[in-house]
């Protein structure tokens, strides 16, 4: 419960305090990846998808203005949580590149369908107008999870030794090679 509770403030934080609006979908750009990487990989799914969809979700309830996206923010984080930690329990070379490859294609494909059909529902006279808006947004998802990718995936390889004989190394990998 305290790993979980920990893990979420952080990812909160790493979402809250750096943002760069993006006015075409009235989202932002944010380094919250980052710390959704490096939970999942580190402590698997459950960490992973928890705190990356519930401290996701508290910062655009929270942000300036709220968002009117937390509900799509839990599921579309949180199952980014879930995909890298799944990936990456799984025992294989390049097991972290993997799970970061398809992690983020489930961000970057969740936020360009739920934009593209929200803001064409709520915002314009057809779904062109939310096609529009989401593609103003997608390099600013992909530069997000490049970073997660690039920062998350070292910081979770140091992490993972250096917690292999503490009381944390329950949720870390038991046998193999990884990256």
């Amino acid at each position: 419960m305290a790993l979980i509770a920990v893990t979420t403030a952080l990812v909160f934080l790493s979402t809250l305090i750096f943002q760069v609006p993006i006015p075409a979908t009235q989202g932002y750009f944010n380094l919250g990846d980052i710390m959704i990487f490096i939970t999942a990989l580190t402590f698997g799914p459950e960490v992973g998808g928890f705190s990356g969809g519930v401290g996701s979700a508290m910062s655009d309830i929270l942000s300036p203005g709220g968002s009117p996206f937390a509900p799509f923010t839990l599921i579309i984080k949180g199952s980014e949580g879930v995909v890298a930690g799944l990936i990456s329990r799984r025992v294989f070379r390049g097991g972290d590149l993997a799970s970061w490859i398809s992690a983020s294609a489930v961000m970057v494909g969740g936020y360009f369908l739920a934009e593209w059909y929200f803001i064409a529902l709520v915002f314009g006279p057809s779904d062109f107008t939310g096609f529009v808006a989401a593609s103003a947004e997608l390099p600013f998802n992909v530069l997000q999870v490049v970073a997660g990718g690039g920062i998350g995936i070292p910081v979770s390889i140091v992490l993972r030794r250096t917690l292999r004989d503490t009381p944390l190394s329950f949720s870390l990998p038991k046998t193999g090679p990884r990256n």
